[in-house]
Formats: C-alpha cells, sequence, structure tokens
C-alpha cells in the first residue's frame, strides 16, 4: 500500500478545510435565502455549529455585502452585495453565448487555442474556449483565473484601465515572475500605450515557457471593455509578434463580438 507523504498530508488537510469553509458560507446563505432574516444563534443552530462560528461567518460576508442587519437587530439577511454579483451573471452568459461561433472560427482558420477572457478583479478568468485541430493536448482553460501581468488577455484590461485605477490595482497584487520573460511593472507601463494605440496585446513566454499569445479587447454596448479574446499557442510554430496576420484576425474577431454585443465599430 502506498504511503502518504509527510509533506503531501498538510495541503490534503489544508483543501479539506478550505472546502469546508466554502460550505458553510454556502450553508449560511442558503439559511437567509430560506427564512428571510435570522439570529446568529438561529444560524449557527441550524449550521450544526457553534455561535462563535456562524457569527465569524456572517461577519465576513458582511464585511462584503453578502449579507447585512436588518432593522430588527440581531438579525442577518441577504445583502445587495449579492445583487451585484448576480447582475453580472446575464451579461456574462450573453457575451459567452455571442462569442462562441466567433472563436470557434478563429480556432478552426488557424487550428491553435482560442479564450475568451473577462477580468475578475486583479485576474482574467476564461469563460469559454474553443480548440483548433493543432492541438495535440487539450487543455481546459475555462474558470482558471490568470494573472493580468503575464498575459495577454490580462494585458488587454490593464491597458485599458484609467491609470488611477491602474495603480490601484497594482497595490494589491504581486506581480510574480513566471518565467525570464515575465514583465516588470516599468516594462509593462511601457508597453500599455502601444496596446492600445495598435488595439491588441501579445505575450511570449511570459506566463509559461514556450507559450505565445495575442489578445484583443471586447466592448459592450455602453463602450466599456467587458472581455478580451486570445489567440495561443506554442511558441514553435506561434509567433504573432512577426506574423501580423494572427494579430489582424484577433482584433478583427473582438471587433465582430463587440459588434454583436452593441459596442462601438473598430476605428
Amino acid at each position: 500500500m502506498a504511503k502518504t507523504s509527510a509533506s503531501e498530508e498538510p495541503d490534503e488537510g489544508r483543501a479539506a478545510n478550505g472546502v469546508q469553509a466554502v460550505e458553510r458560507v454556502v450553508h449560511a446563505l442558503e439559511i437567509l435565502a430560506k427564512e428571510g432574516s435570522a439570529a446568529v444563534g438561529d444560524v449557527a443552530e441550524r449550521m450544526g455549529v457553534h455561535k462563535s462560528t456562524a457569527s465569524r461567518i456572517l461577519g465576513a460576508l458582511e464585511n462584503h455585502g453578502f449579507v447585512q442587519q436588518s432593522t430588527r437587530r440581531g438579525k442577518y439577511q441577504l445583502g445587495v452585495g449579492l445583487l451585484r454579483v448576480a447582475s453580472s451573471i446575464p451579461r456574462r452568459l450573453s457575451l459567452v453565448h455571442t462569442a462562441r461561433p466567433v472563436l470557434e472560427d478563429l480556432a478552426q482558420r488557424f487550428g491553435e487555442t482560442v479564450n475568451l477572457a473577462v477580468r475578475r478583479d486583479v485576474y482574467a478568468v476564461n469563460v469559454d474556449q474553443a480548440m483548433g485541430s493543432a492541438n495535440l493536448a487539450t487543455y481546459d482553460w475555462i474558470g482558471n483565473l490568470t494573472p493580468l501581468h503575464a498575459t495577454s488577455s490580462g494585458k488587454v484590461f490593464l491597458a485599458y484601465l484609467h491609470s488611477t485605477e491602474r495603480d490601484e490595482l497594482f497595490r494589491r497584487f504581486e506581480l510574480k515572475a513566471f518565467t525570464p520573460r515575465t514583465l516588470n511593472r516599468e516594462q509593462l507601463e511601457k508597453e500599455f500605450p502601444a496596446i492600445v494605440e495598435r488595439g491588441y496585446a501579445s505575450t511570449q513566454g511570459e506566463l509559461e515557457d514556450g507559450l505565445n499569445a495575442v489578445a484583443a479587447p471586447v466592448f459592450g454596448h455602453t463602450g466599456d471593455l467587458i472581455g478580451a479574446v486570445s489567440l495561443s499557442g506554442p511558441a514553435f510554430r506561434f509567433q504573432p509578434d512577426n506574423d501580423p496576420e494572427i494579430a489582424q484576425a484577433v482584433t478583427t474577431a473582438a471587433a465582430e463580438i463587440t459588434e454583436l454585443m452593441g459596442g462601438p465599430p473598430a476605428q
């Protein structure tokens, strides 16, 4: 029988604790959704946990606006923070549905991987993916949180932010060097004007050695940046910086999705 190494056990323990914590948060929200409002003691009893545990969970949720104390003293109810999260769901689903045929066409044309990403705070999260015929192995990027500074989609999101908002973001996350090619703050700042001017961003082995990518912005009906389309492939056959056709195809695809979403026409 294989032995579990000592180094694996703490990781498994932390993972189990993390899952339990998430389950408790979800349970607390479900209780408030069903009851309308409830006191800490009632929530604790329903969850089968100590009152102090329920209090910590509700306190954390309150800090993020997901629950709030009702006018009835000591009672909690669902907060408006949930509305902010829920309100983005139809837009995201609409974006994915609208972009899907364009992503598939782009993947088929170049035989490489195409991703659709949206920004979630300090990350780019991939919400859809189309695989090209040239891929030897399939890697599912959907749902993955990727660093803004080391991905082509992330660079797009950063480049189109107002400088003050970008500065605030940079204060909140580490510019980790994933490879020797990962850019630092100064190098990124030099790239941003060019990204906006030409309408796309590229990476060359900045997240993973040997992986290159190019991404272009997608705008919504209000003119706000709502996503980014990226095309990526192995460096030995995919060199977007040396092939203008690749960047042009990605920017055209992003512009097509923008038009379908009611966004402004490409300049």
